[in-house]
């Protein structure tokens, strides 16, 4: 089972945001600069840039500076380590959940088995009443 460490805790608060995972996705695309990532949010370049410090910070940001620009690569492991995380997880629900069904399953079929046979009255059409002999 892969550990529950401040690494996958700091790449899951990470991955909270909208806005981060929108960058990494950016980023998925090749290297930018925080001014390329900004450009399609409707929030300033510090905001941005505190975002991406978030993200550095989580390990899921590489930052390298060239002259006045600041550039940004995607550093997938912390990612791979939370989805292996999650993988572990989802088989276990899934054997649970189809524990669940062959079970209900079995209840069904049990229930059918003992239920009384009855017959079916037909049913009355709509808007027809039935006649009284007076």
């Amino acid at each position: 089972m892969v550990n529950s460490s401040g690494a996958l805790d700091a790449a899951f608060s990470a991955l909270a945001d909208g806005t981060r995972r929108a960058i990494l996705a950016r980023l998925s695309l090749g290297e930018a600069t925080i001014s390329e990532l900004a450009r399609p949010f409707p929030v300033s370049l510090p905001a941005i840039s505190k975002h991406v410090r978030v993200l550095q910070d989580a390990g899921l940001v590489r930052t390298r500076k060239e002259g006045r620009a600041h550039w940004c690569t995607l550093e997938p492991e912390p990612m791979r380590e939370a989805s292996a995380w999650l993988e572990e997880y989802r088989a276990f629900w899934e054997m649970r959940l189809d524990a669940l069904a062959r079970y209900l399953g079995e209840e069904s079929r049990a229930a059918g088995a003992l239920a009384p046979k009855t017959e079916r009255t037909p049913a009355r059409r709509p808007g027809r009443r039935k006649r009284r002999n007076p």
